[in-house]
């Protein structure tokens, strides 16, 4: 690589340019991006689960049409969070500083195993969320829209956990009352179900996504429910073979996730939870090791009550600001260290070959970098992370394509359009006269409460076009919207030529330009940040069941 491309590249992060790849040719390549950049099995795999996507989407719009109310709008932007990697974060050391160690291992084993497999799932078959319109996108977090569509994973951990608490449930029903135990059993149910329904209602994902989401958590739940006892007593009984074979295990998962053919994000998530994973194992079984050895309950092993509220809090709020500092301490040293070991090792010929990650060997040192963190954000962003969720009015409705993935799935479905018609269309005839395109080309921006409230008699412009014209064609048995469809009212060609000319195909080409550089791209990743990620996460789940644990002992917070 020459000197001068690698300035470039690191001079556009610099300038806060999102990604390295500022040629939008890279998007503009027609139907064979996808064939091009997967292996041939993994694109047979997405062309056959691609109209599937195509297919459900009229049904998702015509339902989120007909159920949209500004209600409906903030409960489901709200009960979102509650699916997120950031609650689930916060929540799980929780349960080892309040005497619940046994829960919060079992949830940590199937949260990492919920994250990782769906996210290899994304980046295995490139599918793209629903497209976006006739959908519209309700969201209270930015970077979802960046992810791949199918599966949820959203959906697989609400319904691994509320499976899990069921069972839970179950086997301790004599310790609540009748009504008790069914309010509790009712809540896990509605938890799973509102987190999976409001995935669809916001336009975040079809039901292919969330039916093969839901099994995931399933099966992630049936796994932990039968074998993770016998797991868990392994590990804390045995020797330290036990944690080595699964932090090597983890790292062969590490580098085994698929590349994926866009600039998605969902192999950070993934690092992340498996260093918690390692973190939490090692922790867990050196922090047993105090005492003697024994098959008991893990939770004899954590002496922590909550007798006391004052102090049930005090180690609440002193594990949290542990953790961020070490989060704050680590993360730039590691950052600024890292590289020169990076090079070093480079030049004997180990290093981690990550598609969209920029190697060590191209850049001089990691600046600066912001908003890079969606599983626990600095600290710095915490109060705004509260006042976003206190005003549900923060939520953000956006209509067009956010992702490249949603850029080329809307150029395909173009395409896919103007074939159709080529195919259906009576030989001597015109297309009729159509509308302007449903997009013009460009992703209408993100819109405020406000902006909602203010043009709610048009119903988003493009968005009712949309649906005028598929409601003329109307039939009693389907829904009236149609995506993948040879409808000449749909058709985006002018009716000159049926978008047969070079005029025609200038016009595409020039708006898919201004599309693709209006998208918000990822930013520019390193490749130290995966170990990074992984040293942190790992150092944040050691904290959680051994480094605070000694600590509040220490301070007789128990």
């Amino acid at each position: 690589m020459s000197t001068t491309k690698v300035n470039q590249r690191y001079a556009a992060h610099l300038s806060r340019t999102p990604s390295p790849n500022k040629d939008p040719d890279a998007g503009l390549r027609g139907l064979g991006h996808y064939e091009r950049r997967l292996p041939q099995w993994r694109f047979r795999l997405r062309q056959r689960l691609i109209p599937v996507v195509r297919w459900e989407t009229p049904y998702l719009a015509w339902t989120q049409d007909t159920c949209r109310s500004p209600w409906l709008d903030s409960y489901f932007a709200l009960t979102a969070n509650l699916g997120t990697h950031t609650f689930f974060m916060t929540a799980l050391p929780v349960c080892f500083w309040c005497g619940y160690p046994e829960t919060g291992v079992a949830l940590v084993q199937m949260l990492a195993m919920g994250v990782y497999l769906s996210g290899y799932a994304k980046d295995l078959v490139c599918l793209p969320r629903p497209l976006s319109p006739p959908l519209q996108r309700i969201t209270m977090s930015g970077s979802a829209a960046l992810e791949y569509g199918f599966p949820s994973t959203h959906t697989t951990n609400a319904v691994s956990v509320a499976l899990f608490c069921l069972y839970q449930l179950a086997l301790s029903r004599e310790s609540y009352t009748e009504r008790t135990y069914t309010l509790l059993c009712i809540g896990c149910y509605c938890y799973a179900t509102s987190i999976t329904l409001g995935r669809m209602y916001c336009g975040m994902h079809g039901f292919l996504d969330v039916v093969f989401g839901g099994l995931l958590g399933a099966l992630i739940a049936w796994v932990r429910i039968t074998y993770g006892k016998a797991f868990d007593s392994w590990i804390l009984t045995g020797d330290w073979i036990g944690p080595a074979v699964v932090v090597a295990a983890l790292l062969i998962a590490v580098r085994i996730n698929p590349e994926p053919a866009d600039n998605c994000p969902c192999f950070d998530d993934s690092v992340a939870f498996i260093g918690v994973v390692m973190g939490v194992e090692v922790g867990v079984w050196h922090y047993a090791r105090r005492l003697p050895i024994s098959a008991g309950p893990l939770v004899d092993k954590y002496p922590f009550t909550n007798n006391d509220l004052l102090v049930s809090t005090a180690r609440i709020i002193g594990g949290i600001v542990v953790v961020f500092l070490w989060r704050a301490a680590m993360k730039p040293l590691l950052l600024r260290y890292l590289p020169p070991i990076f090079r070093f090792v480079d030049d004997w010929g180990f290093r981690l070959p990550r598609r969209y990650f920029l190697q060590s060997r191209d850049y001089k040192m990691v600046p600066t970098l912001r908003e890079d963190d969606k599983v626990i954000p600095p600290a710095s962003q915490i109060s705004a992370m509260f006042s976003s969720l206190g005003n549900p009015r923060k939520r953000a409705v956006s209509v067009g394509p956010q992702s490249e993935a949603d850029a080329r799935e809307y150029i395909a479905n173009r395409e896919q359009q103007r074939r159709n018609s080529k195919s259906d269309a009576s030989p001597g005839t015109k297309p009729t006269q159509t509308l302007r395109p449903i997009m013009a080309g460009l992703p209408s921006p993100a819109l405020d409460e406000d902006a909602i409230e203010a043009s709610a008699a048009m119903k988003l412009p493009e968005v009712r076009s949309y649906m005028e014209a598929g409601q003329a064609r109307k039939k009693p048995s389907r829904p009236f919207l149609q995506v993948n469809t040879a409808d000449p009212v749909l058709l985006t060609p002018s009716p000159s030529d049926g978008g047969t000319s070079s005029d025609s195909g200038k016009e595409d080409e020039k708006n898919d330009r201004e599309m693709f550089s209006a998208l918000e791209k990822p930013r520019i990743r390193y490749d130290v940040e995966v170990i990074t990620k992984l040293v942190v996460y790992a150092g944040i789940a050691w904290l959680a069941v051994e480094g605070n644990p000694r600590l509040f002992e220490y301070l007789g917070l128990v």
